[in-house]
């Protein structure tokens, strides 16, 4: 009878085991391949990007970063050589970036460059924007409070520009972005919050895929 009794209090902890084993695998096999975070300067996806590849325990890739280790300081090289001349370089070390299991923060403007800015950059926003394992982020849905808060985060940044002209920049690229057909996650919560619904949105999208392909 005491045996029945012990295995019987074991049983809620080994019930949390199991669904704790299960959501690690979860997060493991929505994560087989690059996952892509798109969204406006200041949604946070550098943050959100190196807290999810650590929790998957794959690489993280942040674009901005790579293209500065190449090219130096962004604002200066726009500066230097023009804003198109850095839209095309910043295509080609996307199209640069080896392959395997990782997780990609595009640069805040990188869905809004010109079509010719690069040969192959149209194909590349077209595959990121049809991909299943893309993810927008964006500091919220609201509009007004999307503009507000995205002001709010660039102007603690050294490189940002104006309040008027952050503004302007997030008034013109926040329809694009929640245009896209990938899932939406807003930024204005806990860290932690925003990770899970990345990796739940993620999983819910790979699931219609494979129900859609039968």
């Amino acid at each position: 009878m005491k045996s029945v009794k012990a295995i019987s209090g074991l049983l809620p902890h080994f019930s949390s085991f199991c669904l704790l084993r299960e959501s690690t695998k979860n997060d493991f096999t929505a994560f087989t391949m690059t996952i892509t975070l798109i969204g406006p300067g200041g949604a946070g996806k550098s943050t959100v990007g190196a807290v999810l590849a650590q929790r998957v325990r794959v690489s993280f890739v942040d674009l901005d970063r790579q293209f500065t280790e190449h090219h130096g300081d962004i604002s200066a090289y726009i500066l230097r050589f023009g804003y198109d001349a850095y839209a095309r370089e910043n295509v080609e070390t996307y199209c640069s970036l080896p392959h395997g299991p990782c997780v990609v923060a595009l640069s805040s403007g990188f869905m809004t460059y010109a079509e010719r800015v690069h040969p192959e950059y149209v194909r590349v926003r077209h595959r990121v924007e049809a991909s299943a394992t893309t993810v927008v982020l964006v500091p919220s849905l609201d509009g007004e409070q999307c503009v507000h808060e995205t002001v709010r985060r660039q102007l603690t940044r050294s490189f940002a520009r104006s309040a008027a002209e952050e503004e302007a920049v997030i008034r013109e690229r926040f329809p694009l972005y929640v245009g896209v057909a990938a899932p939406k996650v807003e930024t204005m919560q806990p860290l932690d919050l925003i990770v899970q619904d990345v990796l739940s949105a993620r999983r819910s999208r790979a699931k219609l895929r494979l129900r859609g392909s039968r």
